[in-house]
């Protein structure tokens, strides 16, 4: 029998494994990916329009990144500049714009794959595949917990690397 005590030990370093982890993984694969200039912060947006099914508006492509709009438009600026990506006028709506990927983008994004692939191999180089599927369960099952009350399932989905819309 689970000690209620271990219970609740366990619930309060949740938190705070997460955030570490997650910080840990963003700052190995910026440092690996720091000869290609490229951040989170640019590579993100890259595979976010990458795996859409569809043109992203500028707006759509903050939400499914999890950035602020102001944010956003200065990473477009660098990633437009660098000529990765380009921003097209919506016909219907002059103010809105979609956001593409250039020719150019698809070498950064096989490199950014490549290193991201690394990353994975030695993170995961002592955990089984069944424990990584405990591990998304719960992950899954915390998410719909969210769901409640911090936006929708489809939200949540599409901000998942390589998944891309379902």
């Amino acid at each position: 029998m689970t000690n209620p005590s271990d219970s609740n030990a366990s619930r309060e370093q949740f938190g705070i494994w997460l955030g570490m982890l997650a910080r840990q993984w963003r700052a190995e694969v910026d440092r690996r990916l720091s000869p290609f200039i490229l951040t989170e912060a640019r590579w993100i947006i890259l595979f976010r329009l990458s795996t859409a099914d569809h043109d992203l508006t500028q707006k759509e492509l903050a939400r499914v990144a999890g950035v602020q709009g102001p944010t956003l438009v200065r990473t477009l600026d660098w990633l437009e500049e660098k000529g990765l990506i380009e921003r097209r006028e919506v016909p219907d709506d002059r103010r809105a714009k979609t956001v593409h990927l250039t020719e150019r983008a698809e070498p950064a994004l096989r490199q950014i794959q490549a290193v991201i692939q690394g990353v994975r191999a030695q993170i995961f180089a002592d955990v089984s595949d069944e424990e990584l599927e405990q591990c998304l369960a719960v992950f899954k099952k915390i998410g719909r917990q969210f769901d409640a009350f911090a936006g929708s399932a489809e939200d949540r989905d599409m901000v998942i690397v390589g998944q891309g819309k379902k």
